[in-house]
This record gives structure tokens, sequence and C-alpha cells, in this order.
């Protein structure tokens, strides 16, 4: 266990990262139909909710996979994902395991928790020195 304590700072920008990248995939598949395409028909221009969901996951993707404006990004990725388990799924069943909800409800907690934790090592943020030779950006 110390050895994870020793070592949080690199789990959580790994856990960033990872999350990140692959929130971003779900948007580049939805909106350019890669990656296996989109998984229903892939939505118009400034459709509701369809559309305006798969920019989210690919730029708050992109920003939180980076580590820019990390806790703004998370927390607008993880409130879109509310809205998405509470809007589309839960009315079929309670349970995500009922009602296909497993990764919106993932997805959900996982941004919550880099929102609340911060971006970790290795963030773009963190790597950009202020003048005085401080890290700029620390923990956003």
């Amino acid at each position: 266990m110390r050895a994870l304590e020793k070592n949080r700072e690199s789990v959580i920008g790994l856990f960033r990262i990872v999350v990140g990248l692959l929130f971003a995939c779900h948007g580049a598949a939805t909106l350019f139909d890669v990656l296996g395409g989109p998984h229903g028909a892939q939505p118009e221009i400034a459709a509701w909710p369809g559309w305006w969901a798969a920019v989210i996951q690919l730029l708050g993707g992109v920003l939180v996979l980076a580590g820019v404006a990390t806790r703004p990004a998370a927390l607008l990725c993880s409130g879109s994902m509310a809205y998405a388990y509470f809007v589309e799924h839960q009315s079929d069943a309670l349970f995500p395991i009922e009602n296909g909800g497993e990764a919106a409800a993932m997805f959900c907690w996982s941004f919550l928790l880099i929102a609340a934790l911060g971006p970790g090592r290795w963030s773009a943020t963190s790597m950009v020195r202020s003048p005085g030779g401080a890290v700029a950006g620390r923990g956003r």
C-alpha cells in the first residue's frame, strides 16, 4: 500500500489519460464514423442531444487526456454522462446492468473523481512553468 501512496500522482495521471482517451474515442466514433463507427445512427450537426454529447465527448476527452483545464472539463464530462444516464438509460430500468447505462455511469463517476482529485502527473498545465520557475496551473 505504501508503494501506491508513493506513486499516487502518477496513478491519478494515468487514470486521467486513459479515461480521457476512451471518452474522446467515443466522440470521434460518433462524429466521424471511425473506430467502429457510431453506436447508433450518426447524429445530424447540432442535433440535440446526440451531436452535442459527441462534441463534449471528443473535446472534453481530449482536454482531460492532455490535462488542460482538467477540472472544469471533467466536471462537464461527468454532467453530460449523468444526463445521458438519467435521460437515456434509467427510463428503461433502475440498474445500469439492466438499462445499458454502465458506460455512462462509469464515465460519470470517473470524471467526477478526476474533477475532485485534479490531473495528477503529466498534465500539460503542470509542464508550463512560470517565469520564477514555479509550476503554473498545479492542481487544475
